[in-house]
């Protein structure tokens, strides 16, 4: 008899593919909201979810179920509390897409230093004086404070510093657990990271620790030529703070990819501003970077279902 898998929303073919190959059989679902997910999860024994809402509901709806993969890095749409009091084991992917992460975050600071969106449109409308009036910056030289240290922060870090010549400082949230390489230099007081950065790059997971941790008292900490960047996610920064900061001028600009409230509203005060770069919490949506986090999940259902050593829990 075939493993049932239910896939909320839909991957690209490796991981589906592989599922096929280990003897499950997977339904994809058009309707990824939790009622639907609770209808169709009663015979599963498992579930791959992308950015899908599983919570106590569904897991007393899926009495089957043994394991859920999480298709990417960041797990807070999973209740892993109540998943692990109904013994669910959770799984997830953390290297699959942090190379596709780390690129993008290069991408913003370097459209932030040399006002790209920007210039694009002077040009575009013929504007073209206006480069002589308006200054960009090189990177090569600056300083980029990291907040969490992980795998995406690391290829940050690496990239920055071997291939743009950065000087960079990290704030680990459990200092003592990296080796750091010597180009890094550890900061203990997290505020330092705002006060000496010419950009100020954030990496760590979402934890009641670090909602808001960008706030107010900190963007005022940063220098008003310093650029804020977030492909983490959104509730790490108070965005009304960061509007005003960005309006006022207290700070130089911002790249985000993630936002307090996905999607993101078209009316988002941010979206007013010059100095504000932003894409569609897509950092990690490149091919190869989807291929892997579907083949990865895959994988650690299989682990699960043939009673294997999993290679990355959650619980």
């Amino acid at each position: 008899m075939k493993f049932r898998v239910l896939i909320p929303q839909d991957i690209t073919e490796p991981g589906k593919r592989y599922l096929e190959e280990n003897n499950c059989e997977i339904s994809i679902l058009d309707d990824c909201s939790i009622e639907n997910i609770c209808k169709n999860i009663v015979d599963c024994d498992a579930i791959l979810t992308r950015t899908a809402m599983l919570t106590q509901e569904v897991f007393e709806s899926g009495k089957k179920l043994k394991v859920i993969a999480k298709h990417g890095v960041g797990y807070d749409n999973v209740d892993v509390e109540a998943a692990t009091r109904h013994h669910i084991q959770v799984c997830y992917t953390p290297e699959a897409n942090a190379g596709s992460v780390a690129e993008h975050t290069m991408a913003l600071i370097l459209a932030c230093a040399k006002k790209l969106v920007y210039m694009n449109r002077i040009t575009i409308n013929g504007q073209w004086e206006q480069r002589n009036r308006v200054r960009t910056m090189n990177v090569a030289g600056k300083t980029l404070g990291i907040i969490g240290y992980g795998r995406i922060g690391h290829l940050v870090a690496k990239a920055a510093a071997y291939g743009f010549d950065m000087q960079i400082l990290v704030f680990c949230h459990h200092p003592g657990k990296n080796n750091l390489p010597d180009y890094v230099t550890e900061c203990s007081d997290i505020n330092d990271i705002f006060k000496k950065s010419d950009f100020v790059s954030i990496h760590s997971s979402l934890t009641e620790e670090t909602i808001k941790l960008v706030n107010k008292e900190r963007l005022q900490m940063m220098k008003n030529t310093a650029f804020l960047i977030n492909t983490a996610r959104g509730g790490e920064v108070d965005e009304t703070a960061l509007y005003e900061a960005l309006y006022k001028g207290t700070i130089g600009g911002a790249g985000l990819d993630v936002f307090e409230e996905e999607p993101a509203s078209k009316e988002n005060p941010l979206f007013t501003l010059d100095n504000v770069i932003v894409s569609p919490h897509n950092a990690s949506l490149t091919q190869e970077a989807m291929d892997q986090m579907g083949l990865d999940a895959a994988k650690g259902i299989i682990e699960v279902l043939y009673g294997k050593k999993v290679t990355w829990p959650v619980n």
